[in-house]
C-alpha cells in the first residue's frame, strides 16, 4: 500500500481526463462505462461528458495505480474491486472478462461538509415536525432502517440521523468502505477487511458486529446491511441494544422488511420462517424511506412504523408520514410536494410523551 501523499501526486497523472469532475463540488459520482464513455452526475442529474482517457490501457493502468494505494490487487484473475480514495470516494471497478465493453469504473463522492438535519429542512427533504419525531424516535432509542435505491441519500440521512444520538453514549460504527462522520466524540469506528491474494485475513461485517458486542457499545450503527449480518443486527436489536441504526436497499417500506428477511436467511444460522419474521418485526421499530426524483431531489419518501405481525404472520406497517407529490414546478422544473403527517399514533407515542419528547401534535 503506497501513502496517500504519492497518491495524491500520481493521481493528476493517472485521472487527468476525470480531475475536474473530481474537483467539482456539484458532481457526485462519476461513471466510466469505457475509457471513451464517461457519464458524471451533477447536481442529480446525468450528462454525458467529452473527457476521454487515450486508451483502454490508460484506463487500466489508472485502477491498478488505485489498487496498489489500498494494498488490493485487480487483475483477469480478480476482476471486481472495491476501494477508496484519500478523499473518501467509493470506488467500484470492473475488468473484462467480467466487464464485456472493456474496463469500467464508478467514483461515489461524498460531500465534504456533513448534511445536517438543518440542511435536510432547507431543501425541503424533512419537515421541522417529522425531523422532531425522528430525533424523539432516536433519542428514545427506537430501532431505526434507512431504507432506499441506489444514489437516493440513505447514507448521508443515516448521517444526518446520528446527529440526534445524545453525547456521552458510546457508539460503534460498522461499515464495509468508511463514510459516516458522526458529529460524536464517544464513537469508534470500525471497517471491514477483503481476503488477500491468497483468500487468507478477511474481517467481515458480521465479524465485527460480533465483536462489538463484547465492546459495551449504547448504540451499534451499521452502515449497510448487505448479507447475513442483517441477522446478527437484527438479534443485537433485540437483545438489549435498542436506538441501532443501519440502511438498506429497498424501494418501500414493506419491501425493506421482507429484504431484511432474505439478507438474514443468507446468514449460515437456520432458523424457522416464522421464528424470523418475529424477531424482524419485534427488532426494526421504524423504518425511514428516502427516494431520489427525476428532477434529482433526494427526499424522504414514507416513515413508517412496524407493530409487529398480523394475525396471518404477515408484517404490520402503518404509516406515520408520507411525501404527496403535487407536480411540478413549471419554471424550474423541480417536483412539488410536502411530506405530511397522516395522524396515526404510534404505539409508542405514550413512551415518548412520558420522557418529555416532542411529538407531532396530529400523533396525539
Amino acid at each position: 500500500m503506497i501513502s496517500a501523499a504519492i497518491f495524491e501526486q500520481t493521481l493528476g497523472d493517472f485521472l487527468e481526463p476525470i480531475a475536474p469532475f473530481l474537483g467539482d463540488a456539484r458532481v457526485s459520482e462519476v461513471m466510466i462505462n469505457r475509457y471513451d464513455r464517461i457519464y458524471i452526475e451533477r447536481g442529480g442529474q446525468l450528462e454525458r461528458t467529452a473527457a476521454a482517457f487515450s486508451s483502454e490501457h490508460a484506463l487500466v493502468a489508472a485502477i491498478k495505480n488505485v489498487a496498489q494505494y489500498v494494498g488490493r490487487l485487480v487483475d483477469n484473475e480478480r476482476p471486481i474491486l472495491d476501494a477508496r480514495l484519500p478523499d473518501g470516494s467509493r470506488v467500484a471497478v470492473m475488468l473484462p472478462p467480467a466487464a464485456r465493453a472493456g474496463a469500467c469504473m464508478s467514483i461515489r463522492r461524498f460531500p465534504k461538509e456533513r448534511l445536517t438535519v438543518e440542511r435536510l429542512l432547507e431543501i425541503g427533504a424533512l419537515t421541522p415536525t417529522c425531523a422532531s419525531f425522528l430525533s424523539a424516535c432516536v433519542i428514545g432509542k427506537r430501532n431505526l432502517v434507512v431504507a432506499g435505491g441506489t444514489g437516493s441519500g440513505k447514507t448521508s440521512m443515516l448521517n444526518a440521523l446520528s446527529s440526534f444520538v445524545p453525547e456521552g453514549e458510546r457508539i460503534l460504527v460498522l461499515e464495509d468502505s468508511s463514510e459516516l462522520q458522526l458529529q460524536q466524540e464517544h464513537t469508534v469506528y470500525m471497517e471491514s477487511i477483503p481476503p488477500d491474494a491468497r483468500g487468507r485475513g478477511a474481517v467481515t461485517i458480521r465479524d465485527l458486529l460480533r465483536a462489538s458486542l463484547r465492546m459495551r457499545p449504547d448504540r451499534i450503527v451499521v452502515g449497510e446491511c448487505r448479507g447475513g449480518e442483517a441477522l446478527d443486527l437484527i438479534q443485537a436489536m433485540t437483545s438489549g441494544h435498542g436506538g441501532s441504526l443501519s440502511t438498506v436497499h429497498a424501494t418501500y417500506p414493506h419491501d425493506t422488511v421482507q429484504r431484511l428477511e432474505t439478507l438474514s436467511l443468507m446468514s449460515d444460522v437456520a432458523l424457522p420462517l416464522s421464528a424470523l419474521r418475529q424477531q424482524i418485526a419485534s427488532a426494526i421499530d421504524i423504518i425511514v424511506q428516502t427516494g431520489r426524483y427525476n428532477d434529482g431531489s433526494r427526499r424522504i419518501t414514507h416513515v413508517a412504523e412496524c407493530r409487529g405481525l398480523t394475525e396471518g404472520g404477515q408484517y404490520d406497517l402503518e404509516m406515520l408520514y408520507v411525501f404527496e407529490q403535487d407536480g411540478h414546478d413549471p419554471a424550474t422544473g423541480k417536483v412539488r410536494g410536502q411530506l405530511r403527517c397522516t395522524g396515526v399514533r404510534p404505539s409508542f407515542a405514550d413512551d415518548l410523551m412520558a420522557r418529555d419528547l416532542p411529538l407531532d401534535p396530529e400523533m396525539r
